[in-house]
């Protein structure tokens, strides 16, 4: 005899009112994820590092010409909220005051990941090219490599090309390019 389970799947109304109640308590490092409420590991000085780098980058680049948002929620669905390292989305003078950006806003989505990496890689990766979050990199700390993935088309992306050292990636739809060795390097 097989037993059905049945799960109960949080929307983001869900998520909001247990913030607001206290059931999520404000410091909690927690993801919407398919209607799932996921915990996120804390963030060490490197993947700190990484991301402040990134982010100075970025907004030395791009200045005005497209939004940076850091570790704040992405609207893709009702059931899911991320909220990734970096989200480079249209240029707003309000920077998404009344709502979160959502897919139709997005250029470039980064990830940094170490003890993350297997979820950034996995449910994150398929997360996003079902919303078609046009352009995904992973910032693999482990391997000290960078993993880009374009073009998505079902749960996956039909472009994806991993680049380590110098070798230089430019992003498809902003002015942006670095190299690995950008964020790997010795003091």
């Amino acid at each position: 005899m097989q037993a059905n389970i049945a799960k109960r799947l949080f929307n983001r109304s869900d998520y909001y009112k247990m913030a607001e109640i206290g059931i999520l308590q404000p410091d909690a490092r927690v993801e919407l994820i398919n209607g799932e409420i996921i915990d996120v590991s804390p963030i060490n000085s490197f993947h700190a590092a990484t991301v402040n780098v990134l982010n100075r980058l970025l907004l030395t680049s791009l200045g005005t010409s497209a939004s940076i948002s850091v570790q704040n929620p992405l609207f893709l669905n009702d059931y899911s909220e991320p909220e990734p390292n970096l989200v480079v989305a249209r240029y707003r003078r309000d920077e998404y005051r009344r709502a979160h950006p959502r897919v139709q806003d997005i250029f470039l989505l980064i990830e940094v990941a170490d003890s993350s990496l297997d979820f950034d890689k996995g449910i994150k990766k398929q997360l996003y090219a079902k919303a078609g979050v046009p352009e995904y990199w992973v910032i693999n700390l482990p391997e000290q490599q960078i993993e880009v993935y374009k073009q998505p088309e079902g749960e996956d992306y039909s472009f994806q090309k991993i680049f380590q050292g110098d070798n230089p990636i430019s992003a498809q739809f902003i002015s942006f390019a670095l190299s690995p060795s950008d964020l790997f390097f010795e003091e």
